[in-house]
């Protein structure tokens, strides 16, 4: 890890909306004008004051006294805003409190805010009282704030330039903050650089003047090789979120610093490819397609998650050999279409569609005409991994028998028969569902002769993969009368987004259930899933965990504590652990855990090391023949 240097930077930081997520004066506002009726009129007030200074809109001193001229608050308020301030310390200073406290010499807050509530906030991380420069209220004998210190600098326009004058720090000075006050320490000379912190608030005169902006105070950290929480900040990871996932998924990347870009469709090959260039993280439903092609334009990419069930729409070949893991959510939807499947073949067995139909033309066709209960049925399924065998339980609690084909030897639940071979199964059943998956081998596996094979008037559901059906042969055997009713939810060519027009030969045909690719698309499956992938991607990019991967070596890691964790994905060739702990002896490293899991095509090293270490070691690593991809965690 990197450590600062015998002569560290002095670091100033501001406090308001950037060692705290928020304005400490505003928040006094609102909790001391609590039950007051102009309340919201005031504190907004308040609130526009600070805006305008913060971005260099008005005197500072000017605003100051407007804001305090405003303010009815006491102590006893004060210790109300300590409290509340305590639990809105920005995430990046929360989580690099050990360099705050090793640091704490060489770190000052300088803020236009408030001793009274800054100290009590700053100490918590190590940070030392003495070095804390802000305004100070004066109080009456009640305890009401009436005004603030005159004398204090930091009350006065250009306070912070007369502060830093008056410290006379020597070496390297580094100002940090979110306001155009914090920069004016820097354009007066008194720093050497400016970050514009922007992980709470963004501020465009500011970020326009800033030598950097830091996203978080890992980037800082990490853009001046200073120990730090995070190997690498995690605001610079860029995540592509597509298809309109669930917002929790949004808000699991967001939480924890990651750079989200949040889109609604789909994208076709070449919008992927020019959009993917330096992302990290992707996630993506069904519509869009992860080819080669794309793969080969994706320059930064670590994981791929696919919000759904099936993962045929990825090159997972290609994605392992580029060392990129891909996760799905095998099980999050299955009781959404489970229920789906059931409904339609219950509506299609009693002929419901085309009566609904009739009614909404004006017919009323009160008659039991092809209409039938489901139990005593046969239901045949083609497929039978976890929604084939949660729908047989459902199915034979409505009192059904069921079959089921699967190319792999499956235990049966419950009274299920397997059968030994499609063509039995297609004759024995009244209603047939495909649930397999979207191989390519599984192409048009119902076609015109498979649909000659079953029985007369049969029912025929397709809720798995769009090209595992004939479409054209269907909508033949519905016309023909073969097939009595069908329901299909997923289709050989899919509209990308909600705009365009769906075509097949299957519109307007009777007692024919058309549904646009909605068999997961329930909100309890959608968010179930929304969290579930998540939490493998950030268990990969976080801890380097596999566990769950579709593509890559399953290894499920415990915690990282006080090492460093070393990821290397290699071709799975003989011979690399032993070249990688030849370098580990030769170097002297001490290891506290290693662990090695392989594939037919790659091979996943995970080892813990003390933190003592060289950059040559590290390139040693990284050069070992057949290495895809090195990352280091701590």
């Amino acid at each position: 890890m990197p450590t600062l240097t015998l002569n560290p930077p002095h670091i100033i930081i501001d406090f308001d909306s950037t060692f705290t997520k928020v304005e400490g004066l505003d928040e006094l506002a609102a909790i001391a004008l609590t039950g007051h009726p102009q309340r919201e009129k005031i504190v907004q007030e308040i609130a526009d004051l600070t805006n305008m200074g913060m971005n260099g809109e008005m005197s500072f001193s000017e605003g100051l006294h407007k804001r305090i001229d405003l303010l009815k608050a006491n102590r006893a308020n004060i210790e109300e805003l300590v409290s509340f301030l305590k639990t809105k310390v920005s995430d990046s200073f929360q989580r690099n409190k050990q360099f705050l406290t090793e640091n704490a010499d060489h770190i000052f807050i300088v803020s236009s805010g408030f001793k009274e509530f800054i100290i009590p906030v700053v100490t918590e991380l190590g940070l030392r009282a003495d070095h804390v420069y802000a305004n100070e209220f004066r109080f009456d004998e009640e305890g009401n704030i009436i005004g603030i210190d005159e004398e204090n600098v930091l009350s006065t326009d250009g306070g912070k330039i007369k502060l830093l004058s008056s410290l006379k720090l020597e070496g390297e000075v580094y100002a940090i903050g979110d306001g155009y006050t914090d920069y004016q320490i820097k354009e007066a000379g008194f720093a050497n650089r400016f970050y514009a912190f922007t992980e709470n608030v963004e501020r465009p005169k500011v970020v326009a003047v800033a030598d950097h902006i830091a996203t978080s105070f890992d980037d800082f950290l990490y853009d001046n090789k200073l120990s730090r929480s995070q190997s690498y900040p995690k605001s610079r990871i860029k995540v592509l979120l597509l298809e309109n996932v669930h917002p929790v998924a949004l808000r699991a990347f967001e939480e924890q610093g990651f750079n989200v870009e949040f889109v609604k469709g789909a994208l076709d090959e070449d919008e992927l490819c020019e959009r993917i260039k330096d992302v990290s993280i992707i996630g993506i439903r069904s519509k869009t397609n992860i080819t080669k092609r794309v793969l080969e334009n994706a320059n930064r990419l670590m994981a791929i998650g696919a919000f759904c069930i099936g993962t045929n729409q990825i090159d997972l070949e290609a994605a392992a050999e580029k060392g990129i893991a891909v996760f799905n959510a095998p099980y999050s939807n299955t009781r959404s279409v489970v229920e789906l499947a059931v409904g339609e073949m219950i509506l299609l067995i009693r002929n419901i569609v085309t009566k609904s139909n009739q009614m909404h033309a004006g017919i009323w066709d009160k008659s039991a005409n092809g209409s039938f209960e489901v139990r005593g049925k046969k239901l045949g399924m083609v497929g039978y991994g976890s929604i084939g065998t949660q729908l047989s339980v459902v199915a034979e609690a409505l009192g059904m028998e069921v079959y089921f084909y699967d190319e792999v030897e499956k235990l049966s639940l419950g009274n299920a028969r397997k059968v030994n071979s499609l063509e039995e199964l297609l004759s024995v059943a009244d209603v047939i569902s495909m649930h397999v998956d979207g191989r390519k081998e599984n192409a048009n596996l119902i076609g015109k002769r498979e649909f000659s094979l079953m029985k007369d008037g049969v029912i025929f559901m397709n809720l798995s993969r769009g090209h595992v059906v004939d479409i054209e042969a269907l909508a033949e055997a519905v016309k023909s009368g073969k097939v009595a009713g069908a329901s299909v939810d997923v289709f050989p060519k899919e509209p990308k987004t909600n705009d365009e027009s769906f075509e097949s030969a299957l519109r307007g045909l009777p007692n024919v259930i058309l549904t646009p690719h909605i068999g997961g698309s329930t909100e309890e499956a959608q968010e179930n899933i929304g969290h579930f992938v998540p939490s493998k991607l950030l268990e990969f990019m976080n801890n380097g965990s596999s566990y769950g991967s579709v593509n890559f070596p399953e290894v499920q890691l415990p915690k990282l504590k006080d090492s460093h964790r070393l990821l290397h994905i290699h071709a799975n060739v003989p011979g690399v652990l032993a070249k990688l702990n030849n370098i580990f002896a030769k170097n002297n490293i001490n290891i506290t855990g290693q662990y090695l899991k392989t594939n037919e095509k790659i091979g996943y090293v995970i080892v813990d090391i003390a933190k003592g270490y060289t950059e040559e070691f590290i390139q040693e690593v990284k050069e070992v023949e057949g290495t895809i991809r090195f990352r280091m965690l701590y």
